[in-house]
């Protein structure tokens, strides 16, 4: 099951969910004050710290959904 994560309207917390796939659309409770709150893109960053001590991004996607720096309109 893949794990989702969540925006509460309300308190502004963002909380993580482990949902079955069919469930990816549902509403989930805050797990600070239950309020009703929809599922957010979850946005991650890899990367890795060269021998200089520079990072350097992995695989390029930068979070995107197409794969550049998210100026596009998926």
């Amino acid at each position: 099951m893949p794990v989702y994560e969540y925006y509460c309207p309300s308190c502004k917390s963002r909380f993580e969910r482990l949902q079955p796939m069919r469930a990816m659309q549902d509403m989930a409770p805050c797990t600070e004050c239950d309020t009703p709150s929809r599922r957010v893109l979850s946005v991650f960053a890899a990367v890795s710290r060269s021998s200089e001590g520079f990072d350097t991004p992995l695989g390029g996607g930068g979070g995107c959904a197409c794969g550049g720096n998210c100026s596009c309109s998926m």
